[in-house]
């Protein structure tokens, strides 16, 4: 998986699936197309440390994952057995014993692995890129892997050489920290040197060993004043392709420059012996494409970098241009140059949920379209299975920033998102038809580009299934608007409602608006909300959160609509000392908390595909009455606060918590789930921790006990939550450091 750009680069996540149509009631040509897999494995240096993504998400420990991935239809794997690994473990023959375990398995059920032998890795130490003994210590490894595995046929030595050669050697991100020219090329050709070297040893076992060599693949487009580093960046995304296909020789557009940086002996002896793939593994993210741009006051500074013709702006194409080549472009431009079988070795788009399903559905579709252009494109990989760590960062820092996959591990076990449901439709011959396909993904949508917008084309394929829209209750609150605000952004077709659409204390209204909209799901964010009010109108509360909640879900159970709502920490009494998790049993001490939590038990109990989401205190800067808002207005006034300090609660943050929300609300997800920031705080400790960030006045913060509030309605004095389901919500310091800087 990988990121693209220049110096300055910067980066903007099983039950059968409802929503499949038969393939032959949309297209015969999808059947042929062959679906892969592939887990993020990368193992990356920076500095002295190792960063190894099998191990941080738990696939190295879990060999039933395996089983896992072959119930999702994949016919190959692309799977690490990386050098780092074994040249840096004191037990070599467990690690060989549990490779062969691994690829055991997959034999079994059928799997035909695609092993990668070094993956963004620059080897062990001591070697590294530069390294004139780094291909012979690589082709050793390759040597004694093909010997324990003489059946695997396919192999790919050197992950994306280009991309790793550019970001260690030219950008500075991975070891070796260097930003010369001389360096990146000597770290490409190496790379390129050490995949001649494994072959020519894999072959040596294995004749019939085929080279599945991958890259990313982009195009820079640019302004006037930067269309030579255009042309230069053009030229060299071939490089890879071209050293192995002995195409980089004399009269080549890059010869000139390589002869001047010393080259010329290795590239000459790299074209006498070339080792050209059987398969080219196409890359392409969309962050792939570039623009450069001269005029810098036009982007942010983070990419604003230098080139030979003067000081640049390296920016993602997709977002200044309205037609870049995109995927299809990559693929006819690799067609044309090599004709050579093509396979899409990674799809992978760390966004929200629909636009993961969005990018995967365009990738097979596109793949479809070329193919019956005469493109001979054998697979598309579904990449990034369990998900990946830290790809925000380019790998440089172990800060935790997780981002799904086809599989969520935040939680005990992996957890299926919507994508293993459309990945076996595709893989057995059906057109996914998940309602959020419906919409655009972000990168066809006008409103992506930061110049005049421009509609962009579309690729020709299957019509979009009938909409179907998502139906939101709660039209004049904070929540119901929250969800509607995303779901605009989000591009999700979606319908908020209020009393006079679905009365809740109406089944009637709820029937009608429910056969005349026909929602795939329902949220519904409408209810009580006043907690001390509750305790002198206990019948008006209960009435519309547990009896007009539960008639709802029963209503939508009958329909089987996928229904949401939501409940409180204060369905707990607050006596233990932990934090609350799912299993825990209600025990409410006021009015409102008794509302929740029979809510939750009638919606259960209606039987259909609902979803319960128990969550806290709300601070957002979209709403100023919340807690957070009314302290900044009270500092930045020089106002005192007061603030309780026995009161132990786990703040939420809504734009967290509606992004989690639809998220799993798309992936058909069921039961109670506890959605709040991580953490367990006062509310004068939340205040400090806001107040500090904002840099306001925390002395005028006072803490108070929570008897001093006489509050009507008794609050749990220890009410933090967390998730036996899986922590799924960014933690609470980043949630305060948004809400910050949307304030500032």
């Amino acid at each position: 998986m990988e990121a693209n750009g220049g110096p300055g680069w910067y980066m903007l996540g099983a039950r059968p699936s409802p929503y499949e149509v038969p393939l032959d009631a949309v297209s015969t040509q999808l059947a042929p197309l062959a679906l892969w897999g592939g887990c993020e494995c990368t193992i990356n240096r920076v500095g002295d440390d190792y960063l190894d993504q099998s191990a941080r998400s738990g696939h190295s420990d879990r060999p039933e994952d395996l089983d896992r991935l072959a119930g999702l239809g994949v016919t190959a794997l692309r799977y690490p057995l990386l050098w780092e690994s074994f040249a840096q473990s004191d037990q070599r023959e467990a690690l060989w014993a549990w490779h062969a375990d691994r690829l055991g398995r997959l034999r079994a059920l059928g799997i035909r692995p695609i092993l990668g032998l070094i993956h963004h890795g620059s080897g062990p130490a001591p070697t590294h890129l530069l390294d004139p003994a780094f291909a012979a210590g690589l082709a050793d490894h390759a040597r004694e892997a093909a010997e324990r595995f003489p059946w695997v046929q396919d192999w790919t030595p050197v992950n994306e050489p280009l991309t790793t050669a550019r970001f260690s050697a030219l950008y500075g991100h991975w070891y070796p920290h260097l930003r010369d020219e001389t360096a990146f090329w000597t770290a490409l050709v190496n790379q390129v040197d050490a995949i001649r070297g494994a072959m020519d040893a894999i072959r040596m076992i294995i004749p019939a060993a085929r080279l599945v060599q991958t890259e990313d693949l982009g195009h820079t487009d640019a302004t006037p004043q930067r269309a030579a580093q255009a042309g230069f960046d053009n030229h060299r995304r071939w490089a890879t392709w071209d050293l192995l296909t002995g195409r980089l020789i004399a009269g080549h557009a890059l010869w000139d420059h390589l002869e001047g940086l010393g080259l010329s002996d290795r590239l000459r002896d790299i074209a006498s012996a070339p080792c050209p793939p059987a398969i080219i593994g196409l890359n392409h993210y969309l962050t792939s494409d570039r623009f450069l741009d001269h005029r810098l006051e036009r982007h942010p500074p983070a990419s604003h970098g230098a080139c030979a013709t003067g000081p640049v702006a390296d920016v993602e194409a997709v977002r200044a241009i309205a037609h870049p080549p995109g995927l299809e472009g990559a693929v006819r431009a690799a067609w044309e140059r090599y004709e050579v079988p093509i396979v899409l070795t990674e799809v992978h788009n760390g966004c929200t949920r629909e636009e993961q399903m969005r990018w995967l559905d365009e990738a097979w579709t596109t793949a479809t379209a070329l193919r019956a252009d005469g493109i001979c494109i054998e697979a598309v990989t579904v990449w990034s299975l369990f998900g990946a760590f830290d790809w925000d960062s380019l790998l440089t820092k172990k800060a935790g920033h997780y981002e799904s996959g086809v599989f969520d591990v935040r939680g005990p076990e992996p957890r299926e998102t919507a994508l293993a449901p459309m990945m076996r439709a595709l893989a057995g011959g059906a057109r996914p038809a998940h309602p959020v396909l419906h919409g655009q993904g972000w990168w066809r949508r006008p409103g992506r580009l930061t110049g005049p917008a421009t509609e962009p084309r579309t690729i020709d394929g299957p019509p979009a299934p009938e909409a179907r829209p998502l139906l939101i209750l709660g039209a004049t609150g904070t929540l119901g608007q929250a969800f509607a605000g995303a779901c605009s952004l989000r591009d999700i077709d979606h319908r908020l409602v209020g009393r006079d659409v679905i009365d809740l204390h109406d089944a009637a209204t709820i029937a009608d608006a429910l056969d005349r909209l026909r929602p795939w799901a329902v949220i519904n964010c409408a209810g009580w909300v006043r907690v001390d009010e509750a305790e002198g109108s206990a019948d008006a509360c209960l009435a519309t959160n547990f009896t007009g909640c539960v008639a709802l879900a029963a209503a939508c159970a009958q329909r089987d609509i996928h229904y949401s709502c939501f409940s409180s920490d204060l369905v707990f009494d607050g006596h233990g000392r932990r934090a609350y998790v799912e299993s825990d049993a209600p025990a409410p001490l006021n009015v409102y908390g008794e509302s929740k939590a029979r809510a939750e038990a009638g919606v259960l109990a209606a039987g259909g595909r609902a979803l319960v989401i128990r969550t806290a205190s709300f601070f957002s800067p979209y709403d100023p009455h919340n807690f957070a808002m009314h302290l900044v207005a009270a500092l930045r006034t020089e106002r005192v606060f007061h603030a309780v300090g026995d009161c132990i609660t786990s703040p939420t943050y809504v734009p967290d918590l509606v992004r989690a929300t639809l998220d799993l609300v798309i992936d058909d997800e069921c039961g109670i789930w506890h959605l709040t920031s991580d953490g367990a705080f006062s509310w004068a400790q939340f205040a400090h921790a806001v107040g500090e960030r904002m840099d306001l006045p925390t002395d005028l913060i006072e803490t108070v006990s929570i008897d001093a509030m006489n509050w009507p309605a008794r609050r749990p004095r220890h009410a933090s939550m967390s998730s036996e389901r899986g922590l799924i919500m960014p933690s609470l310091a980043s949630a305060i450091d948004r809400f910050a800087l949307h304030l500032r």
